[in-house]
């Protein structure tokens, strides 16, 4: 079957199982995981020669969209407006659950993965720290869609919105120094410790320094284009994004990092910053989801799935242990009210999105070829947890904190 039909089946597929799901009250993007799953060669009659489209310029067009748009959310006036409670909390709340992650899989990785001692520095630890920075972010879909729902305003609403929105930023930051850092170990195991500082130096801030022009020169260009219609602007992003992304890639540098900046500088200096997200948000994103998580379902392999899932396990239990007592710590420093303490964690356990577009940049790189499907595996099954569990968690903690006043919808028909 050619490319192009199986390209058009990914697509219906993954749009109709997100459909689905929505209707069942679960997110969309469990849908789109699930749709992959079912389309995987191994399981289907669709792609029996491994045809599939290559997934790399998909992924990286999607990553460069979905990191634009946090960039997005960089706002200076946005920023001040969320005060030193919610900055304080998300710092936390990002930084412990990759700390707890990184070492609790330190200790735990040696039951289940067999190493020789020579091989641990080159192999487990890069593994336990790629997967401590794949612990930091939190979806800002899922508890943004619990509280449009159920209509819940109040502290710990705003609260839980704004770190949803702002841990992706430190997410990303994470990620590219444990990225840098771990292919500097595996690529050599005699790294010395310049090659060690100079490799993430470079790749963090020759990324953010790339992102920063293309952002000025996008920001010149869109007033000299004298008419700055959707399909215009759409086609400028997209080029430009496009860009940015794999010249960063081809240098070598952190590329989620570089259309990261080029957002924020997007955001906060170009006079049509509005009409550009909403655009985005409208026109795009759907698209680019269905495409990206279809195919990241199509990843999943069952057989170290099941091998890893006392991992899965661990890696869930670890990252919400960062989140809780990172929200809790942050809120003692600020003098946050009770109710931000104990019930904001509850909203950032949901998982999805940037977390999955980072494993698939590990899956694509040669380097981490030792234990990228293992990590694949991990990420998309705690993803699928994450993604069921953590809206009905967000829903409860904010009905605890008093925040939910509508009765909770019944569905008879599903049986709840």
């Amino acid at each position: 079957m050619g490319s192009t039909i199986i390209f058009g089946i990914i697509i219906l597929a993954g749009f109709l199982l997100g459909e689905l799901a929505e209707w069942l009250k679960l997110p969309k993007i469990t849908g789109y995981i699930i749709a992959g799953i079912i389309l995987k060669p191994a399981f289907t009659w669709i792609d029996p020669a491994g045809q599939t489209p290559d997934s790399r310029i998909i992924t990286d067009i999607a990553l460069s969209f979905i990191t634009f748009s946090i960039g997005g959310t960089l706002l200076k006036s946005r920023i001040k407006k969320l005060g030193k409670t919610i900055v304080s909390i998300t710092f936390l709340a990002a930084e412990l659950p990759f700390l707890f992650v990184f070492l609790g899989l330190l200790l735990t990785c040696p039951f289940f993965i067999t190493q020789e001692c020579s091989a641990w520095t080159v192999t487990l630890v890069p593994f336990a720290l790629l997967m401590g920075a794949l612990a930091s972010p939190t979806d800002p879909t899922a508890p943004l869609a619990v509280v449009h729902e159920y209509g819940a305003k109040g502290d710990v609403t705003t609260t839980i919105l704004g770190i949803a929105a702002l841990d992706d930023v430190l997410a990303i930051v994470n990620f590219s120094i444990a990225f840098a850092v771990a292919e500097v170990l595996l690529q050599s195991s005699t790294a010395s410790t310049l090659s060690l500082l100079i490799h993430p130096i470079y790749a963090i801030f020759g990324a953010l320094v790339l992102g920063i022009v293309f952002g000025v020169v996008f920001n010149y260009i869109t007033p000299l284009m004298g008419r700055e219609t959707e399909g215009a602007l759409i086609v400028l992003i997209l080029g430009m994004l496009i860009v940015c992304f794999g010249v960063a890639s081809h240098f070598d540098m952190e590329a989620m990092l570089s259309t990261m900046a080029m957002g924020a500088m997007v955001v906060n200096f170009c006079p049509a910053q509005e009409k550009i997200f909403r655009m985005l948000d409208r026109y795009v994103d759907e698209f680019v989801f269905v495409l990206f998580f279809t195919l990241s379902g199509m990843f999943l392999d069952f057989y170290v799935f099941f091998q890893s899932i006392l991992l899965i396990a661990f890696y869930v239990l670890l990252r919400a242990g960062g989140k809780i007592l990172g929200v809790s710590l942050g809120a003692r420093i600020t003098g946050a009210s009770d109710a931000i303490r104990k019930y904001t964690a509850g909203g950032l356990l949901p998982q999805g999105g940037i977390v999955i577009g980072m494993a698939l940049l590990i899956r694509e790189n040669p380097a981490f070829d030792a234990f990228s499907g293992a990590l694949i595996g991990i990420i998309l099954g705690a993803t699928v947890i994450h993604e069921l569990a953590g809206p009905v968690i967000a829903r409860v903690s904010l009905r605890k904190a008093g925040e939910i006043e509508q009765p909770l919808p019944s569905h008879p028909d599903r049986g709840t």
